[in-house]
């Protein structure tokens, strides 16, 4: 009986664990499906959105961050069944360390986007997606500084091939400069993409630092807390410009003299805001449901989709040098995915120990 009993209680630990993997596969792909909407849309919004007449830097950024309280209702709904279902030593609140820890990711935050601002500001669409792609090898980099990720042939072929398609488009400065802004507005966008990719490359796996150094179990609502908290400190950070520059008094005299007429200016706005901010959150959720390193590898992935959208949507040139940096940019793609593979394909066939897990891309 004892026996029997025994492997009943397995069989139900095992389908536990079975269904626990199909909802954290589920919640991955709904967080994919966020930064893909977002990554694809967001910027071909605020692209629009300086094309036609758009000048507010600070609101493009406080957009991406400002609908951080749409996070209230599902934090609320996991808090109140995490109460009923758990004990009392499960911990539903993040702790002091991890609201520091979350003000320093979202400050950070804020900083990156307002530098992506500015770059989508003056560059096409097609140079800003390839060069945002750079954040996969700061991601790599990082990722083995703070995390410990360990540096393949794959990965290290992957940086090499971001850097090189870089500067291809560094030297190629005048082909595919937009009508009205000037060789230094466009090296400033070009250099404040690049500075924003590398923060955004840090802030990955220094999200990734925090979950592993909570201090507590980092369920799914403790999650959904560090990234109210985030975004936040973030929203915080673009406020405070915007009513020094009183920003948020211009946005009806901005609309008004907008080159689509004031109620496309309030949609573009309004869905932009929308896209960019399931950018932000889909970036977060995948950290958590993966890694960081997954996280900046789709974001690589979507680059194809962002220059076919600008040409279709916007009208915009896709000269050589973007195609020969798309197609490196693809190939340190696939060699970093393969790379991926091959780890992933050795752990199941030969169990590591737990140190080298943990410093194993």
């Amino acid at each position: 009986m004892e026996t029997i009993q025994s492997n009943k209680n397995t069989e139900q630990n095992n389908e536990h664990h079975k269904i626990s993997n199909a909802t954290k596969s589920f919640l991955l792909f709904i967080n994919c499906v966020l930064v893909t909407v977002g990554s694809v849309a967001g910027p071909l919004l605020m692209r629009l959105y300086y094309l036609h007449g758009g000048k507010k830097r600070w609101l493009s950024s406080w957009l991406l961050t400002a609908g951080f309280p749409l996070l209230i209702f599902p934090i609320s709904v996991s808090f109140f069944k995490n109460r009923k279902r758990n004990s009392r030593t499960t911990t539903i609140f993040v702790t002091p360390w991890l609201v520091m820890a979350s003000a320093f990711l979202g400050f950070i935050l804020g900083f990156s986007v307002y530098l992506y601002s500015i770059g989508i500001s003056y560059l096409p669409i097609s140079i800003y997606s390839l060069l945002c792609t750079t954040q996969l090898a700061f991601t790599a980099i990082f990722a083995f500084l703070v995390v410990r990720h360990k540096f393949t042939h794959y990965s290290i072929n992957a940086v090499v091939l971001m850097i090189l398609g870089s500067a291809i488009l560094g030297l190629h400065l005048d082909g595919d400069r937009p009508n009205g802004v000037s060789d230094d507005k466009y090296r400033s966008g070009f250099f404040m993409t690049i500075v924003g990719a590398a923060i955004h490359g840090f802030m990955l796996p220094a999200v990734e630092y925090t979950h592993m150094k909570a201090g507590v179990p980092v369920t799914t609502n403790i999650v959904m807390q560090i990234q109210f908290l985030i975004m936040m400190f973030a929203t915080l950070f673009c406020t405070v410009p915007m009513i020094i520059n009183k920003d948020f008094q211009g946005i009806a005299q901005e609309s008004r003299e907008f080159g689509l007429g004031a109620r496309n200016y309030f949609m573009i706005i309004i869905f932009a805001g929308l896209s960019l901010q399931m950018n932000v959150l889909g970036s977060l959720g995948v950290i958590f449901w993966s890694s960081s390193l997954f996280g900046g590898i789709l974001t690589a992935s979507l680059v194809p989709i962002q220059q076919i959208c600008a040409v279709i949507f916007i009208g915009e040139k896709f000269v050589a040098e973007n195609g020969i940096a798309l197609a490196m940019c693809l190939w340190a793609f696939i060699s970093y995915f393969y790379g991926q593979y091959k780890i992933n394909h050795r752990r199941k066939k030969a169990p590591i120990s737990h140190e080298e897990e943990q410093v194993t891309v």
